[in-house]
């Protein structure tokens, strides 16, 4: 099966003043996604989530290892990479002088894509915002705004969506109906690639979970196989938390399965 996303010894330091020494956000991380995965990437605040993202987005740019987006490399492909995928950033950040149709219009231009009103229309359909089309941004509520995010990484039609933190304060029900409109796009051949807190939307939706903590993978194999005898919660404690205190699992020593490849 081919790779979405496939990841070879990548580090990331971050050095002041361009030195030699600084903070080591990633530390030797080996992926493989799939194509046509669900896939949950989980970690602590601080694990190395967010400069892997970036790296794969294009913002920050890695110290070391390789990165290909679907057989294309980051570094020699850089802009081909970057239309194959869709992001959706943890922050909210819309120019609030724009309305939500005005705003994916202008999205719609950064990827040279002209006439694109069918597909807005379709995607604001799904996400509950077709009756916001021509309401000012600054007007919507937080839950709409992060639904304008997911239209946003979606209006050009990408093969690879990056989903970081995308529920995080929305309401029970707007996160059951966005998981729902997910599940939709990925059965329909979408590859997604997850990072939450909610542990329990994990292991609903994905079916491989990764943990990395301290910028090193800690775990990797298909979520039932990571839950069979403890919950997600308690696995994901053993191997970050605990492993900090001395209390538990050690991430040196006695990760899961740090480096099994699920089949199928």
């Amino acid at each position: 099966m081919q790779s979405a996303i496939k990841v070879e010894n990548l580090h990331k330091t971050y050095a002041p003043n361009g030195g030699n020494k600084g903070t080591h956000a990633l530390r030797g991380l080996d992926l493989d996604i799939k194509k046509g995965e669900f896939f949950a990437l989980l970690g602590p605040n601080g694990s190395g989530k967010t400069t892997f993202i970036n790296i794969l987005a294009g913002p920050t740019l890695k110290s070391k290892g390789k990165v290909e987006i679907l057989g294309s490399d980051i570094d020699t492909h850089r802009v081909k990479t970057k239309f194959l995928l869709g992001v959706v950033p943890q922050e909210i950040s819309f120019d609030s002088f724009f309305t939500v149709n005005e705003i994916l219009e202008l999205q719609s231009g950064y990827y040279g894509i002209r006439n694109n009103g069918k597909h807005i229309d379709e995607i604001l359909s799904k996400l509950g915002l077709k009756e916001k089309k021509f309401t000012n941004s600054r007007a919507l509520s937080g839950g709409m705004k992060r639904r304008l995010l997911i239209a946003k990484a979606l209006i050009h039609k990408p093969e690879v969506l990056i989903l970081d933190e995308p529920t995080a304060g929305v309401d029970v029900e707007l996160r059951r109906s966005m998981w729902k409109y997910m599940k939709q796009l990925n059965e329909e051949g979408l590859t997604i690639l997850l990072t939450t807190h909610y542990l329990e939307e994990a292991e609903q939706l994905c079916s491989r979970t990764a943990i990395i903590h301290n910028g090193k993978l800690v775990a990797l194999d298909k979520t039932s196989e990571l839950t069979k005898e403890k919950t997600l919660e308690d696995v994901f404690v053993e191997l970050t938390y605990e492993s900090d205190t001395g209390s538990g699992t050690t991430t040196d020593t006695k990760p899961i399965s740090p480096n099994k490849r699920a089949n199928g």
